[in-house]
């Protein structure tokens, strides 16, 4: 199973805020929402993460990174640790949630190994962006977020460590505490490294350090910091995973096609009122979708044994269903963004899909299998610049 080591961790100084240093994790940024966070503080991860500048950029990231390690606004630390990450945030049902894992180096491992493994099919990405980062800086800037099947990491997690930095975003508060007792390293170290991990977000960035594991192998005879990476780990048991829906957008067919071809595997049946949040709890209550169109929206209900040979995903069933239709399809997460897009001519039509299980997630791990892309959106975010790796720093 794959290696999970301390490692001696970047850290901003105590003297940044680390509300206006810190940022949610670059894919999910818009170019609007790197201005506001560029804007915030000269010393805004963004500017290493997000580099921008046409073809110095990713030298004018590394630069960045020194000079912020040389004049102190990054720190390392003076011995391995593990990080305790915690996020505390109301859920939308209005229960209040504690989620804890631990950051820590996760060995990279070949794809064939199932150590490491991913739980839903990818979409192609041309851009080399995170690996040209990754050479130039030479640092992990943030996690792979990934779960474990051990019972009881969640115990292990439950002692506090030493408090190294707390910010509330959106309603989030994240707090990251230290673990130096070689007792307690050993622990956390034997029970992630105990069993497979399933990457539950960051998929690409996880094959970006296979890419560049490899590419530092053919270089040099060593460089340990290239056959580890910056990971998250947390316990895949329901009260450590908060899971939302990442719904469908379809262009290429008008609605009333998508409606037809839909038609032949579920019953659509039209509905009155505004899709509300509520509705969402409806899907997840009776086990229905919803078809959004630009003058309203369906409920769609499976038809009896229409899915029999098929699992019980949600985006499998319009996989399926769809196999044959023009229509092109996007993935969009939040109900208020997707009846934007439809309403605004973005997308013809688009369908509201349930969040998937965490039955289903341990099912994809146990029997390795692979869900269509984009089937989980795993919240809250974690925070760019909590935690930094140096591959140099050991």
């Amino acid at each position: 199973m794959p290696a999970f080591e301390p490692f001696r961790a970047v850290r901003y100084a105590a003297t940044h805020d680390l509300a206006a240093v810190t940022a949610p994790p670059y894919d999910v940024l818009s170019d609007a929402d790197v201005d506001q966070l560029a804007a915030r503080d000269p010393h805004n991860i963004v500017y290493v993460d997000v580099p921008r500048g046409g073809d110095t950029r990713y030298s004018a990231a590394a630069i960045a990174f020194q000079d912020w390690l040389a004049g102190g606004d990054l720190v390392v630390d003076d011995e391995p640790s593990f990080t305790i990450y915690r996020r505390r945030f109301t859920d939308a049902t209005g229960r209040q949630r504690e989620l804890s894992g631990v950051l820590g180096a996760l060995e990279v491992v070949d794809e064939s190994s199932g150590e490491v493994l991913a739980h839903e099919r990818t979409t192609p990405k041309a851009s080399t962006d995170r690996l040209e980062l990754t050479r130039a800086t030479h640092a992990n800037l943030s996690p792979v977020w990934c779960v474990s099947a051990y019972a009881g990491l969640s115990a292990l997690l439950d002692q506090p460590g030493e408090p190294v930095g707390a910010v509330v975003v959106d309603g989030v508060e994240h707090v990251v505490e230290r673990v130096t007792d070689p007792v307690r390293l050993a622990d956390i170290r034997k029970a992630v490294s105990s069993t497979a991990a399933l990457i539950a977000d960051g998929h690409h960035r996880y094959a970006v350090s296979r890419q560049y594991r490899d590419e530092r192998r053919a270089e040099y005879d060593e460089d340990p910091g290239a056959e580890l990476t910056l990971a998250f780990v947390g316990e895949l048991v329901a009260d450590q995973l908060s899971v939302e829906a990442i719904h469908r957008l379809y262009t290429g067919v008008p609605a009333d096609e998508l409606a037809a071809t839909l038609a032949a595997r579920f019953h659509v049946e039209p509905a009155d009122g505004e899709l509300t949040p509520d509705v969402l709890a409806t899907m997840e209550r009776d086990g229905r979708l919803v078809l959004v169109r630009p003058d309203g929206w369906d409920w769609l209900t499976a038809k009896r044994a229409a899915f029999d040979d098929v699992r019980e995903l949600d985006g499998l069933w319009l996989e399926e269903t769809l196999r044959d239709s023009k229509a092109e399809v996007t993935y969009q997460h939040g109900l208020n963004e997707v009846v934007e897009a439809v309403r605004s001519g973005r997308a013809t039509a688009a369908v509201l899909i349930r969040p998937v299980s965490i039955e289903e997630i341990r099912r994809t791990a146990d029997e390795r299998l692979l869900m269509p892309p984009k089937s989980t959106f795993f919240t809250p975010k974690l925070r760019t610049g909590l935690v930094i790796r140096d591959l140099s720093a050991g």
